[in-house]
């Protein structure tokens, strides 16, 4: 039973999901200087809710260091944050207000079940 399908009717009711522009991270390149470009696939037209962080939340992201404006978003889909270890820098999401946000920690995936991740992210500048 996929009960985020039966919570999300009822959520969209109030906070109703949109299109967003979603860009996935393939890593990045090195710059003759040494700087590190990242790199992304193409962006591609996803379904995404934003909500504010809970208490909840910002204990699992405590360690993370991040500073700035963060939100939460569930997303359809598999979503990734930064990983050191596959050299990928975090997948973008641009909402419909030109707002850019990175991903910065995956809070729940579901996505081999049920198709769906919450995400934490964090506003970007300039992104």
């Amino acid at each position: 039973m996929n009960v985020h399908n039966i919570a999300s009717g009822y959520i969209s009711a109030v906070n109703p999901w949109v299109t967003c522009s979603y860009k996935k991270s393939l890593g990045s390149t090195t710059d003759v200087d040494g700087s590190r470009i990242p790199t992304y696939a193409a962006p591609v037209a996803m379904q995404a809710q934003k909500q504010p962080v809970t208490w909840q939340d910002t204990q699992q992201i405590d360690g993370l260091n991040i500073n700035g404006e963060k939100a939460v978003f569930y997303v359809s889909g598999d979503w990734q944050a930064l990983s050191r270890s596959t050299s990928r820098g975090g997948d973008l999401i641009t909402l419909p207000d030109g707002t850019v946000w990175l991903v910065v920690m995956p809070l729940e995936n579901w996505f081999g079940t049920s198709g769906w991740a919450k995400v934490a992210c964090v506003l970007q500048n300039g992104a």
